[in-house]
């Protein structure tokens, strides 16, 4: 009985998740809320689901009670660990850090997303809410230094392109005359 249970007991959280993140992109925000906080509760420990619970009060414009969704999410660690999967936990990295920075937790955005811009370097979404929230603390010139370099990195505009260097260079001291 044991194996049998246990497979239909995961067939029965793998279509109540994916029934409410369908209802979520239908735009059924709240009662997709409500089934996945039926679901976080049932899966305590269920990174995915706490991953999904959190973005479903950000979408809904409620940061507060999204942040402990979020921190269940990213506790499991990266998939090896029984964790988010690599796209998974960047989104719940950026989501968190975004929502502390929402609510004014700066320090919390700026140490959760400096660790993940360690982890995801080529991210540059994670870089530019990184820039926002060092901003935030005041830290102002490594700010626009980040978004300088990701700037001089990322920009097809052919303008940008053609000063790629200068930007960059400059990007590491502003400060600097000549």
């Amino acid at each position: 009985m044991g194996h049998d249970h246990d497979e239909h007991e995961k067939q029965d959280r793998d279509a109540r998740l994916a029934e409410a993140v369908a209802m979520r992109g239908r735009g059924d925000r709240e009662e997709a809320r409500e089934r996945l906080v039926a679901l976080a509760a049932r899966y305590p420990e269920d990174t995915e689901i706490a991953y999904q619970t959190a973005w479903a009060h950000d979408v809904l414009g409620l940061e507060t009670e999204a942040v402990p969704h979020y921190e269940r999410a990213l506790a499991g660690g990266g998939t090896g660990d029984g964790g988010l999967d690599a796209d998974d936990r960047r989104g719940a990295l950026l989501g968190l850090g975004s929502t502390y920075r929402c609510l004014g937790r700066y320090e919390d955005a700026v140490a959760l997303l400096t660790g993940a811009v360690e982890e995801f370097p080529d991210d540059g979404s994670l870089r530019t809410f990184l820039a926002m929230a060092l901003y935030n603390t005041g830290r102002h010139h490594e700010s626009t230094s980040l978004l300088l370099r990701l700037l001089a990195a990322t920009s097809e505009d052919p303008s940008v392109r053609q000063y790629r260097r200068a930007i960059d260079h400059y990007a590491g001291d502003l400060d600097a005359i000549g």
